[in-house]
């Protein structure tokens, strides 16, 4: 394979890299006084096994059982002469295992090589090991657990130009070093000459999903543009209360596999201790996120002239109220479980008696069931009085779908859509529902613009002179670990149609005013997100388990320092009004929410405003 083939795969999509291979070994009783390697010879049934449980767990690149299959590895047990039977054979099983899938992909992998500090031989034995996995027909060859920079010496040493891509893989921990103290910036100086060969850099093993992800935040914006893979091993047990708990299950890993992919990653797999139970989870999660369906959806060559769309001031309060540039006002209210709507209603006529411009109507959220959001907006709408905002999720619907929903929005006078992604099914209460992702956010604003112009998904009329009136919203991050890929989908979903912005909580107020100078271009009214905490517990679940929300250590700390529940209430109402004030006339509005459905206490934190 070409290094250009390899590079528009990473380009197309994220490519989905298998687990452990040792580990798996280690459970069908393979103990360590085996030559792993040597098994494509003696035991090649149960290489393609694990190789075949790993391709049926939907991964895009098998790895071979190669990691210590060079000279002085195989010395230890005798095998000095079989490096290349060895890795030849490995490759043919992994091959073997993907035959029919074109698509999967074969890394050859070369772990450290150590030959008594003898750099020559070092040298040599890697140039063999490659030369024999080339020999095989591997895809491209991978150096898995690169520790520092005297052993990427050996590496470089080794390689040339008629290699086929490679990507080195290196162990960092959570600052992004080498365990020498090297870091990106000294690592990227020696791989300046590489050339065209070089096709990605690699992080794997390590502490964990969580190591392997703060070193992933440290280098992502330096490594010049190569594709980043990662493969974080399962990691040490960790004191929970005195419990040492192993913390990477499946789920555990596919939440770290979704900030990986938010960091930009285009390969994402595991290393020691993750299974292919780990890879299928990460595949049902991640695999929905990235296809390509903003590109395929809504191409169809329009049959029908399109009309001039509503001015905002028209679509609804809601619009009029943004183009006047009045500050708004938003509480977020999430549908009850069940189907009595009657103690919603009754929240939001109290919303709006204090004030509040609109309701947020949440579509799902957390991938959780709850009564429709359509439904719970038209009975406030009709029975309290007060504007919706609904959330409309790409996750659980189709396109014909999606456009049904934005049609019977329309139906029901329901003007204000802030459209999201979603989290994956897996993330939430029903592991077993499919992710749909037909459209993400980019797309559902691109539909909802030729909505509002009279004119299908399909290119079609919606009929003479029809055409919806929608303020169609987007949701932004600004804390996101990569910034400039948050700046680039913003300026896309504005420039398809959005017209409000609302942020995720806003827990760090210099975060957001640098975030906000580097949009100000957009022109586009901005609303912030200022949540209050009502205990110590709640401000921990959000800085450790919801994606996207950073909450600074002073914050974590005022928490802790309130000794009783009400305090700690208090204490969350004061931090969250401390934050609205030093942001309040940089932004256009804020959206704050009602924390297990006590609106009394977004009240207070708008109380003033």
């Amino acid at each position: 394979m070409k290094k250009e083939e390899l590079a528009a795969r990473f380009a197309d999509n994220v490519l989905i890299f298998d687990g452990g291979f040792g580990t798996e070994l280690y459970r069908r009783n393979f103990f360590v006084n085996t030559c792993y390697d040597q098994l494509a010879l003696t035991n090649p049934a149960i290489v393609s096994a694990i190789h075949q449980s790993y391709v049926d767990a939907g991964a895009d690149v098998l790895t071979t059982n190669t990691y210590s299959a060079n000279a002085p590895g195989l010395n230890r047990f005798g095998l000095k002469d079989k490096v290349r039977e060895i890795n030849v054979a490995a490759v043919a099983l992994a091959k073997k295992s993907a035959a029919g899938k074109p698509e999967i992909l074969i890394a050859g992998s070369i772990g450290p090589v150590t030959a008594a500090d003898n750099d020559d031989a070092a040298t040599a034995a890697i140039a063999e090991q490659i030369a024999a996995l080339q020999g095989g027909g591997c895809d491209f060859i991978i150096f898995e657990s690169v520790s520092n920079i005297h052993d990427l010496k050996n590496i470089l040493a080794a390689v040339d130009s008629k290699i086929s891509p490679w990507i080195p893989s290196f162990v960092m921990d959570q600052q992004g070093k080498l365990a020498d103290g090297s870091g990106a910036e000294e690592i990227l100086q020696l791989l300046a000459p590489c050339g065209d060969a070089l096709a990605g850099f690699g992080l794997n093993c390590g502490l964990g999903p969580e190591t392997t992800f703060y070193a992933a935040q440290k280098i992502a914006g330096k490594i010049g543009g190569l594709p980043l893979i990662v493969q974080p091993g399962a990691g040490m047990p960790k004191n929970v209360d005195n419990r040492f708990m192993p913390m990477t299950t499946p789920e555990y890993f596919t939440t770290y596999g979704m900030r990986f992919l938010n960091l930009g990653a285009r390969g994402i797999g595991g290393c020691c201790g993750i299974s292919p139970e780990h890879i299928a989870d990460l595949v049902r999660s991640v695999k929905p996120m990235t296809k390509n369906a903003v590109s395929k959806a809504l191409k169809v060559e329009l049959s029908a002239a399109e009309l001039e769309p509503v001015p905002l001031a028209k679509k609804s309060s809601f619009g009029a109220k943004l183009q006047a540039g009045k500050f708004l006002k938003l509480v977020e209210l999430t549908p009850p479980a069940g189907f009595d709507l009657s103690s919603c209603v009754e929240k939001a006529k109290i919303v709006k008696a204090a004030g509040f411009d609109a309701i947020n109507l949440p579509d799902g959220p957390r991938a959780s069931c709850r009564v429709s959001q359509v439904i719970t907006a038209a009975e406030i709408q009709e029975k309290a009085g007060i504007e919706t905002i609904i959330h409309c999720c790409g996750r659980d619907r189709n396109l014909i779908s999606l456009q049904s929903m934005i049609l019977g929005c329309m139906a029901k006078n329901l003007r204000n859509i802030l459209f999201i992604t979603g989290d994956p099914p897996k993330l939430g209460n029903y592991p077993f529902s499919s992710g749909v992702f037909d459209l993400d956010s980019i797309g559902l604003v691109k539909l909802q613009s030729r909505l509002n112009r009279g004119i299908d998904a399909g290119g079609l009329a919606l009929g003479k002179g029809v055409q919806t009136a929608i303020v169609s919203g987007v949701g932004a991050d600004p804390n996101a670990v990569e910034p400039e890929r948050e700046y680039r989908r913003l300026a896309e979903k504005v420039a398809s149609g959005a017209e409000f912005i609302i942020t995720q909580p806003v827990f760090d107020p210099d975060a957001l005013l640098k975030f906000l100078k580097k949009i100000e271009n957009f022109r586009v009214p901005v609303i912030a997100g200022v949540w209050p905490f009502v205990s110590y517990r709640n401000a921990e679940f959000m800085k450790t388990e919801v994606p996207g929300v950073v909450v600074p250590e002073w914050i974590m700390q005022a928490m802790r320092a309130a000794d009783t529940k009400e305090a700690q209430r208090a204490e969350g109402i004061r931090i969250a009004r401390k934050i609205l004030q030093e942001i309040r006339s940089e932004v256009n509005g804020v959206a704050t929410s009602a924390p297990f459905g006590n609106v009394q206490t977004a009240i207070e934190v708008c109380e003033g405003i």
